[in-house]
């Protein structure tokens, strides 16, 4: 048997004893969910959903360094760098801090859950087509970088890695284009 995973550093070490007192859990009508330490049924465990392989491959170097801890509706990950928790666009792959603790992050969210997490989208959409699955994700039909609605009606549910997945294609490809540039998006298997 596998050593269970551990995050290093100070947030990691907090980060550790919060996950040791609950392992993982969804929030906000599951607008945020916090990544368990182990995979559990559909939900990705931390090292499984960290693993190169599984979709950060397809961010190319955009994702390098970051331990992805938890997430928001629309699959925008929170994750820790050199001490700082950080909000990751899976559109983009462009970061931006947050707080120096989980404690700060926790306040963030708690401040701004509305914003952070994507609740009032998660909300009505959920209200018209009732609760999403334990590993999914609302994503947009027309990606919000390419000037898709926060709204319910550009929402469809997929699993949460297929959604990494796929905008991790699109972030690599919006990656070196100059503001204003016309892009056409196409979905290709």
């Amino acid at each position: 048997m596998s050593e269970p995973f551990t995050a290093e550093g100070r947030i990691g070490s907090d980060l550790n004893a919060l996950l040791g007192r609950v392992n993982g859990f969804y929030a906000f009508e599951s607008a945020l969910h916090v990544f368990p330490v182990n995979s559990t049924g559909p939900s990705a465990g931390l090292q499984e959903w960290n693993a190169s392989g599984l979709w950060r491959d397809t961010y190319g170097d955009m994702a390098n360094e970051y331990l992805f801890f938890a997430e928001d509706i629309f699959g925008g990950q929170f994750a820790i760098k050199d001490e700082v928790i950080y909000s990751f666009d899976p559109e983009t792959g462009e970061s931006s801090p947050i707080a120096e603790s989980l404690e700060g992050w926790a306040d963030a969210i708690l401040g701004d859950y509305e914003f952070l997490t994507g609740f009032p989208v998660a909300h009505e959409w959920q209200s018209l087509n009732g609760a999403i699955e334990d590993g999914s994700r609302l994503i947009p039909k027309r990606p919000f970088v390419l000037g898709g609605e926060f709204s319910a009606g550009n929402m469809y549910v997929l699993d949460s890695v297929k959604t990494m997945r796929l905008r991790g294609d699109l972030a690599v490809q919006l990656r070196d284009l100059p503001d204003g540039a016309t892009v056409k998006f196409k979905i290709v298997d």
